[in-house]
């Protein structure tokens, strides 16, 4: 029989409390498949062969002060914290479910019980640890063939298991996306069939699971598998649309869907900032709404990147996803990232580029690892000669910054200044004056200074009938 080497000390002090206790005690779940796999693991999942709690609230009161305990008697859990340590127990169960809910009907049950309930195989595995057989691996189902074999599957009919819990389809895409694991083909068949299901789920569960998938190595691979399952267009209708590709007189555009997804995993390599990487998600989003054929250059997306910001807080509302600034970042990047890709095409001006400097504010280096990983052309040479022009309109926008400050800049002269000067009331023409030194300030015709600014301001007040007051 195999067995595992447990070094944490935490899985003695169970040993010894399930042993007092006569109790059958295993480590399952997440931690065995992450032990096995070396992957790193905070949370342990303890299954008992009878009551959970009341394993719980023995290994707390053994492990003393400094733990917290949590108890859920309608679920029949536990937890314990402390420190960094985090311990959910479960008493052996067995569950069976009603069609429209994925809350289960619980049982006692046997460890076999339990097992069979679990999700799938790699998440199937138990680690006795009661002395007698401490270490010893309890595999029904095949798991560790299927972690040899990087295979994704579940233990019972695939149909049942995703039907009881719809979720569980969402788990699969993401661990296949985390591990780098391939779905069986049974399993992925059962998840096309049940798709409809996950419509019972709430969006917040949802939005957690793509979260994780975004936060992946390869997060293009959840979301390929997600298009190919077909749970792309009842999750989020507004990507799927990236889809296909359309031609006109023998001219096709490239297909949005797949370019998105090699954009995302691009800068997946590049940067962890879940935030930037769904602005990746979303930075074409706008394109099936802009698309038209001008029969003198082809298919054009004008404005997508205005129409894509647009859309994002409607987008983010019915995902459940945080209406805050995490949202109002992605809109930026969505907004901007087809500015220093102008840049590039129009030759670079220092007012253009003061001008984008002003908008992007402290976002301008996660704009530009957006916008490098944008370049997806297959054309080697074409693709070398744009990341070479990007590098000059990289170099120009840090010289610019040095020198003018722009980015996150207030004008030298404030609204109440204006105001206190020219004797005048909160008004629209407060408004255009200092609209008009933000102007001058952005297209060079004065420096970010305040002399300059306050002698500019006496020009443009006059221009428009208003003297200083003495």
């Amino acid at each position: 029989m195999e067995k595992y080497c447990l070094k944490d000390k935490i899985f003695k002090t169970l040993s010894e409390v399930a042993d007092g206790l006569g109790l059958e005690c295993y480590v399952i779940g997440g931690y065995v498949r992450d032990l096995i796999l070396n992957r790193p693991s905070k949370d342990i999942d303890v299954v008992v062969v009878g009551s959970g709690i009341e394993m719980a609230q023995a290994v707390a009161h053994k492990l003393g002060r400094g733990t917290n305990l949590s108890v859920f008697k309608n679920f029949g859990t536990a937890q314990i914290k402390r420190g960094s340590l985090e311990l959910e127990f479960v008493g052996a169960r067995k569950e069976s479910y009603h069609r429209d809910s994925r809350n289960p009907i619980v049982e006692d049950g046997t460890l076999e019980d339990d097992q069979n309930r679990r999700d799938f195989t790699i998440n199937a595995l138990a680690i006795c640890l009661n002395k007698d057989r401490f270490g010893e691996l309890v595999d029904p189902f095949n798991g560790m063939r299927d972690m040899e074999t990087r295979i994704i599957r579940t233990p019972l009919d695939p149909d049942i298991t995703f039907s009881d819990d719809p979720l569980r389809m969402m788990r699969c895409i993401r661990f296949a996306t985390q591990l780098g694991f391939f779905i069986e083909e049974r399993t992925f068949f059962a998840i096309e069939r049940n798709k409809d299901r996950i419509q019972i789920i709430s969006k917040e569960r949802i939005a957690d699971e793509l979260n994780k998938i975004v936060a992946s190595p390869k997060p293009g691979i959840g979301f390929d598998l997600l298009e190919r399952s077909g749970l792309l267009e009842l999750i989020f209708p507004e990507m799927h649309k990236l889809r296909g590709v359309e031609e006109k007189e023998g001219r096709g555009h490239k297909d949005n869907f797949l370019h998105t997804l090699q954009v995302l995993n691009s800068l997946a390599e590049r940067s962890d900032d879940l935030w930037l990487r769904w602005a990746a998600v979303f930075h074409d989003i706008g394109k099936p709404y802009t698309k038209k054929w001008d029969p003198k250059i082809g298919w054009t997306f004008h404005n997508h990147n205005f129409v894509g910001a647009k859309m994002i807080p409607g987008v983010f509302k019915k995902m459940k996803f945080p209406m805050n600034e995490k949202m109002k970042f992605v809109q930026k990047m969505v907004d901007l990232h087809m500015r220093p890709i102008s840049l590039v095409d129009d030759g670079v001006t220092d007012s253009a580029v003061r001008r984008l400097l002003f908008d992007v504010g402290d976002d301008l280096e996660s704009l530009m690892l957006l916008c490098d990983s944008d370049v997806t052309s297959k054309n080697k040479e074409k693709q070398q000669r744009y990341k070479e022009n990007f590098k000059l309109v990289m170099q120009k926008m840090h010289d610019i910054d040095e020198k003018d400050r722009i980015r996150n800049f207030q004008p030298p002269i404030q609204g109440d200044e204006i105001m206190r000067i020219f004797g005048l009331p909160p008004c629209a023409t407060v408004g255009t004056i200092k609209m008009a030194i933000k102007d001058a300030i952005l297209d060079g015709v004065i420096p970010n200074e305040y002399e300059p600014a306050y002698q500019f301001m006496l020009e443009k007040a006059k221009e428009l009938g208003y003297e200083p007051k003495s």
